[in-house]
């Protein structure tokens, strides 16, 4: 009997949804972005890479090279990049509060460094506010690419291999 290879698409989904309840339990709970409960955030995207690249190779009984197993990784972390764009953009847009949270944040942490006038913090904000959801975007989608790109290539390099030399799905990259 043939096992069923978990498709990349649950899996990234399944780690997507992890990561947006925890990033609206953060929200409505009105957490510190730097309290321990932002770690978990890192927590479950590497693990979850990690898990899906694992059990990917047993699986298919570790028949694949290293770059089946980072192909496999990396599409999930492209697709879990891709759902969090999305949620981004929504809930910048349903939730326009949290852009004045982050304005006030960011005010408050030039104004503690003491070595930006009045003037420059202005000027800064309003640039901030004018590009908000480019920087949003923009630092969702290299944050999660590149982390998923290194978490992938680490989850490939702890994954055992013996690829069959034999076998013709070998060539089957990440599935």
């Amino acid at each position: 009997m043939e096992k069923t290879i978990t498709p990349v698409s649950t899996k990234g989904v399944l780690i997507a949804l992890l990561l947006i309840i925890l990033a609206l339990a953060t929200f409505f709970l009105d957490l510190k972005k730097n309290s321990p409960i932002q770690w978990l955030s890192y927590v479950i995207f590497i693990g979850g890479i990690i898990w899906s690249i694992t059990s990917y190779g047993k699986q298919i009984n570790y028949n694949a090279t290293f770059g089946n197993y980072f192909a496999h990784g990396f599409k999930v972390s492209a697709l879990i990049t891709a759902f969090m764009i999305i949620f981004i953009i929504v809930f910048i847009v349903l939730f326009p509060d949290f852009k004045e949270k982050a304005m006030d944040e960011a005010r408050k942490a030039m104004a503690e460094k003491n070595n930006l006038t009045e003037e420059q913090i202005n000027q800064a904000l309003d640039i901030s506010k004018k590009f908000f959801m480019v920087f949003a975007v923009g630092g969702t989608l290299l944050g999660y690419l590149i982390a998923g790109a290194i978490v992938s290539l680490i989850g490939a390099a702890v994954t055992k291999k013996q690829p069959n030399q034999f076998s013709s799905d070998i060539n089957t990259i990440g599935q």
